[in-house]
């Protein structure tokens, strides 16, 4: 089993969600290309990719991105999280 990767900067993501009312569940764990976060806002869910300044998609997120029929964001500070939650 792999160690999940965690950017850097989703600690601070994660708590800027949490204290506008966001509920958020790290998805890091499941890897094969699953974006990092699931978040729940006014009835609402968001997948959000969490990527560092110069970060960028590995294969695996390439391939589930372009499969995935829903929503889902990259995001790489807390004002473009807050921004796919039209906060």
């Amino acid at each position: 089993m792999r160690a999940a990767k965690v950017d850097a900067n989703q600690a601070e993501i994660v708590e800027a969600l949490r204290k506008r009312g966001a509920s958020v569940q790290s998805l890091a764990a499941v890897g094969k290309g699953v974006p990092d976060l699931l978040v729940g806002y006014a009835g609402h869910t968001f997948l959000l990719e969490v990527k560092g300044a110069n970060g960028k998609l590995t294969d695996d997120q390439k391939i589930w991105h372009a499969g995935w029929n829903g929503q889902v964001a990259i995001v790489r500070t807390v004002k473009e999280a807050l921004r796919v939650l039209k906060l």
